[in-house]
């Protein structure tokens, strides 16, 4: 089944609604064995300033009544906890530029061409908040057990596994006891180790994504074995559409040779046997694992399969996104109101039941979750395609805002009033060649009062620049999220390939931009 890597992305700025959380990050499909919603970054808590109007001829406009206050020294923003082995290799930073010497600190650096200067913002500094670039999710939350790193790609086993674990022991075990009422309280042994058995065959069959993927060279984030199978988490899209169709198409393939596998066994064994019964079932398992995965619809594999082929005949990813997921939504109906008549009327190969029971409140209940999952995956799919398709709107370039140089020791007032005098809206600490050292946070320029502005050096207010806080010019789509959750903060170094200093750029810029683009229709 495919499902959906999670990307990060920038964080709202505290002027925002509530109800902006922030987008979603372009996530390219992975694929699992049984539907499972994908699981999607959020950004993180924290909230970045946002620069609201023009500043007074002090430089910059006091806090607003209500708003928390900055001590004026740079908090932290060091980089997470850990680095993210979890997408299978780092997501990596791009295009840093070299360091070369800047215009002197009386002089602003130049207005870049084709960028608006938001003249009705010279330099403003509302909001306060403590701001932190956004962390993938796995920074926050591993995701699970890890079991190990085959071919380098984290696999961990997700603790609702676990309770499937416990449902498959106490159902299977029950069949087991029935054919082989001699072994009693051993025969959820036995069940046991089906469980295991039966997931260890649902890895296998995320392994043939992987490989896939791997060898299509498309990174892969982890693999988490869940609730109703597994998930294998694909950072980017398959470049075609035959790729992305054999990317989805081994997974069933490796499920079906699984089944022959099993079945070969079988015939080696008396099947009315412990190894018999274990074969029989991991046999009947993996047909059905094939089987339901290749359904033609969105977050399954067989989704991805049709998906590609729609694209391969209109030349239009999007619409064969559009084509599998409403199919997809169709199977969730399906699933809802067939499975439980299908069991109902013995078509499955168990009696027919005529009166309500457990058994058919447990059927039905099976549906229910089985189809939300799939609709609700094929909902994402949608939502995610739109995402990509509205990546290349977000460019460095065009969001970043015009910056000034100044020397460390250059008071807080003086600093801002040379931004204000060149319509600009970032301060960028430079050394006495002219090199920027540091940039100047929002968050804590908000923290001093206007009277002790003079007072103030603009140095103390400012974060060094790291090499993952020099972002490229160029750098637009996915590309600029990666260098952005490479190196977590709030504002970034903008530079030419020359090197000459280009401007600021914001993360919460990043993300009102983001925001306004997702709402525009496809």
């Amino acid at each position: 089944m495919d499902v959906s890597g999670g990307r990060g992305q920038p964080r709202p700025g505290n002027d925002e609604s509530a109800e902006h959380t922030g987008p979603e990050a372009p996530a390219p499909g992975g694929t699992g064995d049984a539907p499972t919603a994908p699981s999607a970054p959020t950004p993180a808590d924290a909230k970045d300033a946002r620069p609201e109007g023009p500043t007074p001829d002090a430089g910059a406009p006091a806090p607003e009544s209500g708003t928390p206050q900055d001590t004026g020294a740079a908090p932290d923003h060091g980089p997470p906890d850990h680095a993210a082995p979890d997408r299978g290799a780092p997501v990596h930073g791009r295009d840093r530029a070299p360091e070369h010497p800047e215009p002197p600190a009386d002089r602003p650096a130049r207005a870049p061409a084709g960028r608006p200067e938001h003249p009705d913002h010279p330099f403003a500094h509302s909001g306060s908040g403590k701001g932190q670039a956004p962390q993938r999710p796995e920074e926050r939350r591993r995701g699970g057990l890890l079991m190990g790193r085959p071919f380098g790609v984290p696999v961990y086993v997700a603790p609702s596994w676990f309770l499937v674990a416990i449902l498959i022991t106490w159902v299977f075990g029950g069949q087991i006891d029935r054919v082989l009422p001699e072994l009693g309280a051993a025969s959820y042994l036995v069940s046991l180790f089906f469980a295991v058995a039966f997931y260890a065959s649902v890895l296998v069959h995320e392994l043939a994504h992987t490989l896939a993927a791997l060898r299509f060279k498309l990174p892969v984030r982890r693999i988490q074995l869940q609730f109703f199978g597994g998930v294998s988490e694909i950072e980017k899209e398959a470049e075609t559409p035959g790729r992305e169709f054999v990317l989805a198409f081994v997974g069933p393939l490796l499920s079906l040779v699984l089944a022959g596998l099993f079945y070969l066994g079988l015939l080696a064994v008396d099947p009315s046997s412990v190894p018999g019964v274990l074969l029989a079932g991991l046999m009947v398992s993996n047909l059905i694992v094939a089987a339901f995965n290749l359904l033609p619809g969105l977050p399954l594999d067989g989704g991805r399969m049709l998906r590609a082929v729609v694209w391969a005949i209109t030349g239009k990813p999007m619409t064969g996104t559009v084509a599998a997921a409403w199919v997809g939504r169709a199977l969730a109906v399906c699933v809802l109101i067939g499975l439980p008549l299908l069991t109902q009327s013995g078509a499955l190969g168990s009696d027919a039941v005529d009166n309500v029971g457990m058994d058919t409140v447990l059927d039905a209940l099976l549906a229910a979750i089985l189809a939300a999952i799939i609709w609700t995956g094929a909902g994402n799919s949608l939502r995610m395609a739109r995402l990509r398709e509205h990546l290349p709107e977000l460019r460095a370039r065009t969001l970043t805002r015009r910056a000034v140089p100044v020397e460390s020791d250059t008071p807080l007032s003086e600093a801002l009033r040379r931004a204000n005098a060149a319509g600009a809206r970032a301060l960028v600490v430079v050394d006495a060649d002219g090199v920027p050292v540091s940039l100047v946070r929002e968050a804590a320029i908000v923290g001093v009062p206007e009277h002790r502005r003079p007072w103030v050096p603009a140095g103390t207010l400012a974060q060094d620049i790291t090499d993952g806080m020099r972002v490229s010019a160029e750098l637009a789509g996915e590309e600029l999220l990666d260098a952005l959750r490479a190196t977590p903060a709030t504002e970034y170094l903008v530079v030419e390939e020359t090197g000459e200093i280009y401007g600021v750029l914001s993360a919460a810029d990043v993300e009102r931009a983001f925001v306004k683009a997702m709402a525009r229709p496809s």
